[in-house]
């Protein structure tokens, strides 16, 4: 049989699925299957996709592309290195990258596809998804919406007719549909959204937030620095995803500049209600699209029988909230937000060729787990409202952390109860285990932050910290969702341990050849840093990219007292490597 695959051609991340006996599968990166968006020219002039790209972004942003979907459509000309491209021809690169690497899985040719597009996009941007297509040498027998193929990959969970409203929030599009699901028929009642709207926008607002603290606090302007601000915006995504499951992240970018007194770094604090606050007008834009695709669909919010997120940005925790303030229930996550639209595109693939298939699931946690405290419910204070940290239908394993406040000042002690349940009333819920955590003297108002860590074997870890001191508390709770057989934990680990492999992403070296117009002492050293990129860890290997690059800019301006301790900084790494 002529194989058909499935691909999200997506602005971030692209993936490519396959039935394989009866089961959909997303291509792995150990199959390199799911791939950065991103495009670049190595130093020798070839073209490299995916993680290679992407790596190379920081140290070469000029020879390099990425969310090339948001000009789909459009006629812009696309400068890369010394050569000018069509946004065509750039996502021909990321479809032709898949296809190769699907031949390999498949041990076949792939000439034909399924691919999927926001539901907002226009003709011209569909007719330029389809030329993409041909440019990579395929055939492109279908292209569906992405919420239609999210809506397929959760089409076998339901049995009963349902109307279901699908949120899809991704790197650089947004679309909100309405779909009936009756009787294996998907249809689509009314699709709304924005095509410059997404994850990227919320990366740009943190890192205009950097450059205005690099600006006050160093007086330098670091706007037009193209690779400095590359490496922020790469942190700026960094600290995005962390805040979707802690209270705070650190931002940490060395030499972003020269002074006077030597290199200038960035160290910024940035809290999760910071970020909301950031982002809450274009949290109201999509929750406007909802109003209007009820609206076209003539449904009122009662009426929605489910809600799907779909899209990596859709993990920011507010985007939760504001859909349950609206539509009265919590969505549903079940599968991996951004697998769910390649699994629906594999489903329309099989479907194509012949074959009926159903989604790939993922272990949930049925519970909601969560702590007590004093606050307000329904305009009165509560002294034990239940606060969840992880809620019902969350993919496992995960981890949430929140941040409470201590009452009175020189506070002694808090004891933090354990909860899993579902009632407001944290006492009407199951007391999982209740600790004693002992205090510092501080402040009023001083900060706790409590982290939950549920693993795959329903094992619950608690640490509470307190932020002034450091001081914390641990504590493991076995067994926490026992409610599931041997065997339904067997299988759907097995599911987790192949998404986990599907999202564990490995970058790969980034080609930096030692510069041979340096002197031999500075040279040397940025070779040996090219070879131990390999193996470092990621931090490790961001921080050695950004002292390379650092290292040449400051032996190019002839400044030799900031490149000797560039210099000393990348051999103490090295020498910690070692």
């Amino acid at each position: 049989m002529e194989p058909i695959v499935g691909i999200d051609l997506g602005t971030t991340n692209s993936e490519i699925a396959y039935i394989f006996d009866d089961n959909m599968r997303v291509l792995t990166d150990q199959d390199a299957g799911i791939v950065p968006s991103c495009v670049g020219l190595d130093d020798e002039g070839k073209i490299i996709v995916g993680a290679p790209a992407r790596n190379q972004a920081v140290l070469a942003p000029d020879r390099t592309v990425s969310s090339i979907k948001r000009l789909m459509g459009t006629d812009q000309s696309i400068q890369m290195g010394d050569q000018r491209f069509s946004p065509q021809e750039i996502s021909a690169f990321i479809l032709k990258y898949l296809k190769s690497r699907a031949e390999k899985v498949l041990g076949q040719p792939v000439a034909k596809a399924v691919i999927t597009v926001p539901a907002y996009f226009t003709d011209d941007q569909r007719q330029a998804t389809r030329e993409a297509g041909q440019i990579a040498g395929l055939e492109v027998v279908r292209i569906i919406n992405e919420p239609t193929a999210a809506a397929l990959a959760y089409e076998s969970q339901m049995p009963d007719a349902q109307k279901i409203l699908i949120y899809d929030l991704g790197g650089g599009t947004f679309d909100v549909s309405i779909v009936q699901i009756e009787d294996g028929v998907v249809e689509v009642l009314a699709s709304t959204g924005d095509n410059h709207l997404g994850g990227d926008d919320f990366d740009q607002k943190i890192t205009e937030r950097m450059v205005q603290q690099i600006k006050d606090t160093h007086q330098i302007d670091v706007s037009q620095d193209a690779a400095v601000m590359a490496r922020l915006r790469r942190a700026a995504e960094t600290a995005k995803i962390e805040l979707s499951d802690q209270p705070f992240a650190a931002i940490e970018v060395d030499h972003v500049g020269s002074k006077m007194t030597g290199p200038a770094h960035l160290s910024l604090e940035f809290s999760r209600n910071q970020f909301e606050e950031m982002i809450e007008q274009e949290l109201s834009r999509t929750m406007l699209s909802v109003t209007r695709a009820l609206e076209d669909a003539e449904l009122q919010p009662a009426d929605i029988d489910k809600i799907i997120l779909v899209g990596g940005s859709t993990r920011i925790p507010r985007i939760a909230e504001r859909l349950e303030e609206k539509i009265g229930h919590a969505p549903h996550g079940e599968i991996d937000p951004d697998l769910c639209v390649a699994i629906g595109a594999g489903i329309q693939a099989a479907r194509e060729m012949g074959v009926q298939s159903a989604g790939m699931l993922v272990d949930i946690t049925p519970y909601t787990f969560g702590t007590s405290a004093i606050g307000e419910l329904q305009g009165q204070m509560q002294p034990n409202l239940f606060v969840p940290l992880i809620k019902r239908n969350t993919k496992l394993p995960c981890k949430k952390s929140e941040v409470f406040y201590t009452m009175v000042a020189n506070q002694q002690a808090v004891k933090v109860d354990v909860y899993q349940g579902e009632a407001p009333i944290a006492p009407d819920n199951v007391l999982l285990g209740d600790y004693h955590f002992d205090l510092t003297p501080a402040p009023a108002n001083s900060e706790i932050v409590l982290h939950f860590d549920l693993d795959l074997n329903g094992i619950l870890k608690i640490k509470a910290v307190e932020r002034a001191s450091g001081n914390e508390i641990n504590a493991v709770i076995e067994n926490a969702i026992s409610r599931f057989s041997e065997s339904q934990l067997a299988i759907t680990r097995d599911r987790i341990d192949d998404l986990w492999a599907d999202s564990d992403n490995d970058d790969g070296p980034v080609d930096l050849a030692a510069d041979a117009s340096l002197p031999d002492e500075f040279s040397g050293i940025i070779d040996q840093a090219r070879q131990k990129l390999d193996s470092a860890e990621e931090e490790d290997r961001d921080e050695m990219i950004n002292l390379i690059e650092d290292l040449q800019t400051a032996v190019q301006d002839k400044n030799m007292d900031e490149a000797n301790t560039i210099k000393q900084q990348l051999e103490d790494i090295l020498f910690y490597l070692d």
